[in-house]
């Protein structure tokens, strides 16, 4: 036992004592808790969901058990893959994301709907315009970061890694084809997930992501 507890002990060391990893622990962190804070400013902003949401929306719509259940088992599914496809990328950012993601988005929420209970249109666009660019600055520094991403991140950035095909554009098709398998699990109508925000994300995540990594994430990791 006091073996075991020695090796667990070494190697949690020889974690910790990498190259930049106090950085990149910050990076992962700020990063996942960041991204918490900014959808539920997005979902404040009442224009629309992010493409993975309109998914779980469209499973919602048609499988007979409460949301929050069938959130987690898809997420579940997801980690599961995760270990075929690329187990490289399931770490601390990971953990965070299913854990804690969740409660920093709802808790954020309240507190954009407490500052704006009735935001006019031309704030909730304010709103959109801010939580866009943010969250994919968000998603750069714990992709970056390289100690672990969300379940559903890590099917662009798999194939990014084993196709030719730039990440920008894989992000782009993922997205895409959560919108339009969600957009028909709800019988084709928007049922008000679909929106500005929807469609901006799906489109521009992707490039906004890398543009994020070459001139923010990855220069302030060598730094």
């Amino acid at each position: 036992m006091r073996r075991l507890d020695s090796q667990m002990k070494e190697t949690l060391s020889k974690i910790l004592s990498a190259p930049k990893m106090g950085r990149r622990i910050a990076m992962t962190v700020s990063g996942v808790l960041l991204n918490g804070v900014l959808v539920g400013l997005f979902k404040v902003s009442r224009m629309g969901v992010d493409p993975f949401q309109v998914l779980c929306a469209g499973l919602d719509h048609v499988i007979p058990i409460p949301f929050g259940t069938l959130y987690a088992i898809v997420n579940l599914i997801l980690l599961i893959g995760m270990f075929f496809a690329d187990r490289h990328y399931i770490g601390l950012g990971t953990v965070i994301n299913m854990l804690f993601l969740g409660y920093v988005a709802q808790y954020a929420q309240n507190f954009f709907r407490f500052l704006f209970p009735s935001p006019s249109l031309a704030v909730r666009l304010l709103m959109l315009l801010i939580a866009i660019p943010f969250l994919c600055l968000a998603g750069s520094l714990y992709m970056t970061s390289d100690l672990g991403v969300s379940t559903y991140d890590v099917w662009a950035l798999t194939l990014d890694r084993r196709t030719r095909f730039p990440f920008r554009f894989l992000r782009v098709g993922t997205d895409l084809l959560c919108v339009g398998l969600g957009f028909a699990l709800l019988g084709f109508t928007p049922a008000g997930m679909i929106g500005p925000g929807t469609i901006i994300t799906a489109f521009f995540t992707g490039p906004l992501i890398d543009f994020f990594n070459r001139k923010v994430s990855r220069p302030l990791l060598e730094r």
